[in-house]
Protein backbone atom coordinates (compact mmCIF):
# COMPACT_ATOMS: atom_id res chain seq x y z
CA UNK A 1 0.00 0.00 0.00
CA UNK A 2 1.31 3.42 -1.05
CA UNK A 3 1.77 5.72 1.57
CA UNK A 4 1.48 9.32 0.34
CA UNK A 5 3.34 12.51 1.69
CA UNK A 6 4.10 14.25 -1.41
CA UNK A 7 1.36 16.63 -1.39
CA UNK A 8 3.30 19.62 -2.50
CA UNK A 9 3.64 18.06 -5.74
CA UNK A 10 0.59 17.27 -6.64
CA UNK A 11 -2.81 15.68 -4.82
CA UNK A 12 -5.02 13.50 -5.67
CA UNK A 13 -8.59 14.22 -7.33
CA UNK A 14 -11.23 13.88 -5.04
CA UNK A 15 -13.98 11.57 -6.31
CA UNK A 16 -16.78 14.57 -5.90
CA UNK A 17 -14.34 16.42 -8.24
CA UNK A 18 -14.42 13.71 -10.29
CA UNK A 19 -18.38 13.14 -10.54
CA UNK A 20 -18.83 16.56 -11.22
CA UNK A 21 -16.24 16.44 -14.29
CA UNK A 22 -17.39 13.51 -15.52
CA UNK A 23 -20.77 15.11 -17.32
CA UNK A 24 -18.56 17.73 -19.61
CA UNK A 25 -16.32 14.60 -20.92
CA UNK A 26 -19.15 12.82 -22.18
CA UNK A 27 -22.22 14.64 -22.97
CA UNK A 28 -21.55 18.22 -22.40
CA UNK A 29 -18.72 18.65 -25.13
CA UNK A 30 -20.04 22.20 -26.34
CA UNK A 31 -17.60 25.23 -27.09
CA UNK A 32 -18.34 27.95 -23.87
CA UNK A 33 -17.78 30.41 -26.51
CA UNK A 34 -20.68 29.01 -29.16
CA UNK A 35 -24.25 30.67 -29.15
CA UNK A 36 -25.78 27.98 -28.75
CA UNK A 37 -27.49 25.86 -26.05
CA UNK A 38 -24.90 23.58 -25.67
CA UNK A 39 -22.29 26.24 -25.57
CA UNK A 40 -24.36 27.83 -23.16
CA UNK A 41 -24.98 25.73 -20.81
CA UNK A 42 -20.77 24.83 -20.69
CA UNK A 43 -20.38 28.56 -20.47
CA UNK A 44 -22.76 28.84 -17.15
CA UNK A 45 -20.49 25.93 -15.84
CA UNK A 46 -17.34 27.69 -16.15
CA UNK A 47 -18.49 30.80 -14.97
CA UNK A 48 -20.05 28.57 -11.79
CA UNK A 49 -16.71 27.58 -11.52
CA UNK A 50 -14.83 31.14 -11.83
CA UNK A 51 -17.02 32.35 -9.08
CA UNK A 52 -16.04 28.90 -6.78
CA UNK A 53 -12.33 30.11 -7.70
CA UNK A 54 -13.08 33.91 -6.85
CA UNK A 55 -14.62 33.51 -3.34
CA UNK A 56 -11.14 31.12 -2.54
CA UNK A 57 -9.16 33.99 -3.71
CA UNK A 58 -11.10 36.94 -1.92
CA UNK A 59 -11.33 38.37 -5.18
CA UNK A 60 -14.03 41.09 -5.72
CA UNK A 61 -15.58 39.94 -8.28
CA UNK A 62 -15.31 36.51 -10.27
CA UNK A 63 -14.32 38.82 -13.47
CA UNK A 64 -10.89 39.44 -12.07
CA UNK A 65 -9.99 35.58 -12.42
CA UNK A 66 -8.92 34.47 -15.74
CA UNK A 67 -8.20 30.86 -16.48
CA UNK A 68 -5.55 28.91 -18.00
CA UNK A 69 -3.68 26.04 -18.23
CA UNK A 70 -1.15 25.97 -14.47
CA UNK A 71 0.18 27.43 -11.91
CA UNK A 72 3.28 28.42 -13.91
CA UNK A 73 1.43 29.63 -17.33
CA UNK A 74 -0.47 31.65 -14.66
CA UNK A 75 3.23 33.22 -13.54
CA UNK A 76 4.26 33.68 -16.97
CA UNK A 77 0.84 36.03 -17.73
CA UNK A 78 1.10 38.12 -14.80
CA UNK A 79 5.16 39.03 -14.51
CA UNK A 80 5.77 38.88 -18.61
CA UNK A 81 2.18 40.43 -19.21
CA UNK A 82 2.40 42.95 -16.69
CA UNK A 83 5.86 43.83 -17.25
CA UNK A 84 5.74 44.31 -21.21
CA UNK A 85 2.33 46.26 -20.97
CA UNK A 86 4.21 48.60 -18.40
CA UNK A 87 7.29 49.17 -20.71
CA UNK A 88 4.84 50.42 -23.45
CA UNK A 89 2.33 52.11 -22.04
CA UNK A 90 5.71 54.25 -20.18
CA UNK A 91 8.05 53.94 -23.48
CA UNK A 92 10.50 52.04 -21.75
CA UNK A 93 10.85 53.84 -18.93
CA UNK A 94 9.72 51.05 -16.60
CA UNK A 95 11.54 47.98 -17.41
CA UNK A 96 12.36 46.62 -13.85
CA UNK A 97 11.55 43.51 -12.73
CA UNK A 98 11.97 42.85 -8.61
CA UNK A 99 11.20 39.24 -7.53
CA UNK A 100 13.37 36.98 -4.74
CA UNK A 101 16.39 33.78 -4.89
CA UNK A 102 13.94 31.23 -3.75
CA UNK A 103 10.32 31.93 -6.38
CA UNK A 104 9.76 28.73 -8.05
CA UNK A 105 11.30 28.18 -11.54
CA UNK A 106 8.38 28.87 -12.90
CA UNK A 107 9.04 32.80 -12.41
CA UNK A 108 13.16 32.38 -11.54
CA UNK A 109 13.44 30.86 -15.20
CA UNK A 110 11.08 33.43 -16.70
CA UNK A 111 13.11 36.40 -14.99
CA UNK A 112 16.18 34.83 -17.06
CA UNK A 113 14.52 35.06 -20.51
CA UNK A 114 13.07 38.69 -19.46
CA UNK A 115 16.64 39.64 -18.59
CA UNK A 116 18.02 38.61 -21.90
CA UNK A 117 15.68 39.94 -23.63
CA UNK A 118 16.47 43.17 -22.61
CA UNK A 119 14.61 44.08 -19.18
CA UNK A 120 16.44 44.09 -16.04
CA UNK A 121 16.04 41.63 -13.46
CA UNK A 122 16.95 41.74 -9.33
CA UNK A 123 16.71 39.35 -7.47
CA UNK A 124 16.55 40.05 -3.36
CA UNK A 125 18.11 37.66 -0.69
CA UNK A 126 16.71 35.29 2.00
CA UNK A 127 17.43 35.25 5.81
CA UNK A 128 18.45 32.21 7.24
CA UNK A 129 14.86 31.41 8.31
CA UNK A 130 13.77 30.70 4.64
CA UNK A 131 11.82 34.67 5.01
CA UNK A 132 13.04 37.36 1.78
CA UNK A 133 14.97 40.04 2.50
CA UNK A 134 11.93 42.43 3.42
CA UNK A 135 15.03 45.65 3.61
CA UNK A 136 16.70 44.46 0.64
CA UNK A 137 13.96 43.89 -1.81
CA UNK A 138 12.47 47.49 -0.82
CA UNK A 139 15.97 49.21 -1.33
CA UNK A 140 15.40 48.14 -5.21
CA UNK A 141 11.92 49.60 -5.73
CA UNK A 142 12.50 52.61 -7.49
CA UNK A 143 10.28 54.41 -10.39
CA UNK A 144 11.55 52.02 -12.92
CA UNK A 145 10.09 48.94 -11.31
CA UNK A 146 7.31 47.64 -13.16
CA UNK A 147 6.53 44.60 -11.75
CA UNK A 148 7.77 43.11 -7.79
CA UNK A 149 6.93 39.30 -7.68
CA UNK A 150 7.23 37.60 -3.88
CA UNK A 151 5.70 34.20 -3.48
CA UNK A 152 3.26 33.54 -1.05
CA UNK A 153 4.83 30.29 0.31
CA UNK A 154 7.69 28.26 -0.42
CA UNK A 155 6.92 25.58 -2.48
CA UNK A 156 10.10 23.83 -0.98
CA UNK A 157 9.76 24.92 3.12
CA UNK A 158 6.40 25.99 2.74
CA UNK A 159 7.84 29.24 4.70
CA UNK A 160 5.31 32.38 4.42
CA UNK A 161 6.97 35.54 2.71
CA UNK A 162 6.29 38.89 4.28
CA UNK A 163 4.26 39.15 0.48
CA UNK A 164 1.61 42.05 2.48
CA UNK A 165 4.14 44.17 3.41
CA UNK A 166 6.26 44.34 0.04
CA UNK A 167 3.08 44.58 -1.78
CA UNK A 168 2.26 48.28 0.11
CA UNK A 169 6.19 48.90 -0.71
CA UNK A 170 6.04 48.32 -4.30
CA UNK A 171 2.65 50.01 -4.96
CA UNK A 172 3.85 52.73 -3.52
CA UNK A 173 6.55 52.85 -5.66
CA UNK A 174 3.69 52.06 -9.00
CA UNK A 175 4.57 49.10 -9.31
CA UNK A 176 2.60 45.93 -9.84
CA UNK A 177 2.60 43.28 -7.46
CA UNK A 178 2.29 39.47 -8.52
CA UNK A 179 2.40 36.47 -5.96
CA UNK A 180 2.72 33.04 -6.62
CA UNK A 181 0.11 31.33 -4.22
CA UNK A 182 0.04 27.93 -5.91
CA UNK A 183 1.57 26.14 -2.85
CA UNK A 184 -0.86 27.93 -0.07
CA UNK A 185 -4.36 27.33 -2.04
CA UNK A 186 -6.32 25.30 0.22
CA UNK A 187 -3.65 24.90 2.82
CA UNK A 188 -4.11 28.87 4.31
CA UNK A 189 -6.44 31.64 4.05
CA UNK A 190 -5.86 33.92 0.55
CA UNK A 191 -7.62 36.86 0.42
CA UNK A 192 -6.25 38.91 -2.68
CA UNK A 193 -7.84 41.98 -1.38
CA UNK A 194 -5.82 41.61 2.58
CA UNK A 195 -2.45 40.88 0.87
CA UNK A 196 -2.69 44.01 -1.64
CA UNK A 197 -1.51 41.98 -4.60
CA UNK A 198 -2.44 42.63 -8.26
CA UNK A 199 -1.76 39.57 -9.32
CA UNK A 200 -2.30 35.72 -7.93
CA UNK A 201 -1.28 32.68 -9.79
CA UNK A 202 -3.05 29.15 -8.28
CA UNK A 203 -3.13 26.02 -10.04
CA UNK A 204 -5.82 23.34 -9.93
CA UNK A 205 -3.57 19.97 -9.20
CA UNK A 206 -2.25 21.37 -5.90
CA UNK A 207 -5.87 21.41 -4.61
CA UNK A 208 -7.19 18.26 -5.63
CA UNK A 209 -8.42 19.29 -9.02
CA UNK A 210 -6.80 17.56 -12.01
CA UNK A 211 -3.59 18.55 -13.57
CA UNK A 212 -3.80 20.96 -16.59
CA UNK A 213 -6.22 23.69 -15.10
CA UNK A 214 -5.05 26.70 -13.45
CA UNK A 215 -6.06 30.21 -12.77
CA UNK A 216 -4.85 33.87 -12.41
CA UNK A 217 -6.19 36.86 -9.96
CA UNK A 218 -5.99 39.91 -11.89
CA UNK A 219 -7.06 42.88 -10.15
CA UNK A 220 -10.09 45.02 -11.89
CA UNK A 221 -8.53 48.23 -13.93
CA UNK A 222 -4.77 46.09 -14.69
CA UNK A 223 -3.94 45.45 -17.74
CA UNK A 224 -1.94 42.68 -19.17
CA UNK A 225 -0.21 41.82 -22.51
CA UNK A 226 -1.45 38.63 -23.51
CA UNK A 227 0.86 35.81 -24.00
CA UNK A 228 -1.64 33.63 -25.68
CA UNK A 229 -3.68 35.74 -27.51
CA UNK A 230 -7.54 35.53 -28.70
CA UNK A 231 -11.09 36.47 -27.50
CA UNK A 232 -11.23 34.19 -24.87
CA UNK A 233 -11.00 35.29 -20.50
CA UNK A 234 -11.87 38.49 -21.82
CA UNK A 235 -9.02 38.83 -24.44
CA UNK A 236 -6.71 38.25 -21.75
CA UNK A 237 -5.86 34.58 -22.53
CA UNK A 238 -7.35 32.71 -25.80
CA UNK A 239 -7.67 29.28 -26.00
CA UNK A 240 -10.83 27.55 -25.35
CA UNK A 241 -11.86 26.75 -21.63
CA UNK A 242 -11.22 23.26 -20.63
CA UNK A 243 -14.38 22.94 -19.24
CA UNK A 244 -14.59 19.83 -17.41
CA UNK A 245 -10.72 20.57 -15.56
CA UNK A 246 -12.52 24.49 -14.91
CA UNK A 247 -15.32 22.92 -13.40
CA UNK A 248 -13.78 20.36 -11.40
CA UNK A 249 -10.98 22.58 -10.11
CA UNK A 250 -13.90 25.10 -9.48
CA UNK A 251 -15.42 22.38 -6.90
CA UNK A 252 -12.40 21.78 -5.51
CA UNK A 253 -11.90 25.49 -4.24
CA UNK A 254 -15.19 25.34 -3.16
CA UNK A 255 -14.58 21.82 -0.80
CA UNK A 256 -11.29 23.48 0.29
CA UNK A 257 -12.49 26.74 1.85
CA UNK A 258 -15.13 25.42 3.24
CA UNK A 259 -13.16 22.78 4.92
CA UNK A 260 -10.04 25.03 5.28
CA UNK A 261 -10.07 25.26 9.31
CA UNK A 262 -10.26 21.30 10.20
CA UNK A 263 -8.11 20.28 6.87
CA UNK A 264 -5.44 22.74 8.39
CA UNK A 265 -5.32 22.02 12.29
CA UNK A 266 -5.46 18.17 10.71
CA UNK A 267 -2.65 18.88 8.97
CA UNK A 268 -0.64 20.61 11.42
CA UNK A 269 -1.01 17.84 14.14
CA UNK A 270 0.35 15.28 11.51
CA UNK A 271 3.22 17.50 10.67
CA UNK A 272 3.81 17.90 14.59
CA UNK A 273 4.32 13.84 14.84
CA UNK A 274 6.23 13.85 11.51
CA UNK A 275 8.52 16.56 12.53
CA UNK A 276 8.72 15.28 16.55
CA UNK A 277 9.69 11.96 15.06
CA UNK A 278 12.23 12.87 12.44
CA UNK A 279 14.10 15.27 14.74
CA UNK A 280 15.01 12.09 16.98
CA UNK A 281 16.97 10.77 14.06
CA UNK A 282 20.47 11.38 14.75
CA UNK A 283 22.34 14.18 12.55
CA UNK A 284 18.66 15.72 11.69
CA UNK A 285 17.29 19.31 11.42
CA UNK A 286 14.44 20.93 10.17
CA UNK A 287 15.04 23.88 7.80
CA UNK A 288 12.92 26.96 7.11
CA UNK A 289 11.18 29.20 9.77
CA UNK A 290 9.44 26.91 12.84
CA UNK A 291 6.32 28.68 13.32
CA UNK A 292 5.76 30.73 9.81
CA UNK A 293 4.87 27.84 7.27
CA UNK A 294 2.30 26.35 6.03
CA UNK A 295 0.43 23.61 8.14
CA UNK A 296 1.29 20.75 6.18
CA UNK A 297 4.78 20.75 5.19
CA UNK A 298 8.10 20.02 7.09
CA UNK A 299 11.71 19.85 5.32
CA UNK A 300 14.60 17.95 7.31
CA UNK A 301 17.94 17.60 6.20
CA UNK A 302 20.07 14.44 7.35
CA UNK A 303 23.71 14.77 7.57
CA UNK A 304 25.75 12.03 5.74
CA UNK A 305 22.77 11.26 3.68
CA UNK A 306 21.99 12.31 0.27
CA UNK A 307 18.44 13.24 -0.24
CA UNK A 308 17.35 11.93 -3.48
CA UNK A 309 18.97 8.18 -2.38
CA UNK A 310 17.01 8.59 0.72
CA UNK A 311 13.65 9.39 -1.65
CA UNK A 312 14.42 5.38 -3.18
CA UNK A 313 14.59 4.18 0.03
CA UNK A 314 11.59 5.14 1.20
CA UNK A 315 9.93 4.77 -1.90
CA UNK A 316 11.29 1.19 -1.94
CA UNK A 317 9.09 0.97 1.29
CA UNK A 318 6.23 2.24 -0.53
CA UNK A 319 6.43 5.96 1.32
CA UNK A 320 6.33 8.69 -1.50
CA UNK A 321 8.32 12.03 0.04
CA UNK A 322 10.69 14.46 -2.25
CA UNK A 323 13.83 15.85 -1.95
CA UNK A 324 12.91 19.34 -3.64
CA UNK A 325 9.93 20.46 -6.50
CA UNK A 326 8.96 17.86 -8.08
CA UNK A 327 10.12 19.69 -11.65
CA UNK A 328 13.78 19.70 -10.43
CA UNK A 329 13.62 16.34 -9.14
CA UNK A 330 16.64 14.12 -9.85
CA UNK A 331 18.80 17.89 -9.74
CA UNK A 332 22.44 16.69 -8.45
CA UNK A 333 22.86 20.61 -7.31
CA UNK A 334 21.67 21.82 -3.81
CA UNK A 335 18.06 23.71 -3.99
CA UNK A 336 18.33 26.68 -4.49
CA UNK A 337 16.46 28.13 -2.07
CA UNK A 338 18.47 26.10 0.46
CA UNK A 339 21.32 27.98 -1.18
CA UNK A 340 20.06 31.02 -0.60
CA UNK A 341 19.27 30.22 3.45
CA UNK A 342 22.97 29.72 3.56
CA UNK A 343 22.27 25.85 4.39
CA UNK A 344 25.97 24.10 3.46
CA UNK A 345 26.00 21.87 0.59
CA UNK A 346 26.56 18.89 2.59
CA UNK A 347 23.20 19.32 4.35
CA UNK A 348 21.37 20.70 1.48
CA UNK A 349 22.15 17.68 -0.47
CA UNK A 350 20.62 15.47 2.23
CA UNK A 351 17.19 17.13 2.38
CA UNK A 352 13.67 15.79 1.77
CA UNK A 353 10.18 17.23 2.09
CA UNK A 354 7.50 15.81 3.48
CA UNK A 355 3.98 17.42 3.15
CA UNK A 356 0.95 16.00 4.02
CA UNK A 357 -2.80 16.94 2.74
CA UNK A 358 -6.31 15.67 2.08
CA UNK A 359 -6.24 11.58 2.98
CA UNK A 360 -3.50 11.24 4.95
CA UNK A 361 -3.77 9.67 8.19
CA UNK A 362 -2.06 9.12 11.41
CA UNK A 363 -1.02 5.68 10.20
CA UNK A 364 0.68 6.82 7.09
CA UNK A 365 2.81 9.06 10.32
CA UNK A 366 3.09 5.95 11.79
CA UNK A 367 4.90 4.26 8.91
CA UNK A 368 6.80 6.94 7.88
CA UNK A 369 8.36 7.55 11.30
CA UNK A 370 8.97 3.20 11.66
CA UNK A 371 11.01 3.04 8.46
CA UNK A 372 12.59 6.79 8.07
CA UNK A 373 15.17 5.91 10.90
CA UNK A 374 17.11 2.59 9.58
CA UNK A 375 17.02 3.94 5.99
CA UNK A 376 18.77 6.80 7.13
CA UNK A 377 21.39 5.06 9.05
CA UNK A 378 21.29 2.42 6.16
CA UNK A 379 22.56 4.93 3.80
CA UNK A 380 25.30 6.23 6.45
CA UNK A 381 26.90 2.79 6.55
CA UNK A 382 26.76 2.08 2.51
CA UNK A 383 28.39 5.59 2.34
CA UNK A 384 32.03 5.05 0.93
CA UNK A 385 34.72 6.96 2.67
CA UNK A 386 35.71 9.81 1.14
Amino acid sequence: MTVYLDHNATTPVRPEVLDAMLPWLRGGYGNPNSTYSLGQRARAAVERAREQVAALLGAADASEVVFTSCGSESDALAIAGAAWQAHDETKGRRRKIITTKIEHDAVRVLAGQLRRRGLEVLEAGCRGDGTADAGELTAMLDDATAVVSVMHANNETGVFQPVAELAAAARAAGALVHTDAVQSLGKARIDAKVLGVDLLAVSGHKVNAPKGVGALYVRRGVRLAPLVTGHQEKNRRGGTENVASIVGFGLACELAGRELSAASAHALALRGRIEAGALRVRGARLNGHAELRLPNTAHFSFEGVDGHHLVVALDLEGICVSSGPACSSGASTPSHVLTAMGVPPALANGSIRVSVGWGSTDADVDRLLAVLPGAVERLRAARVPA
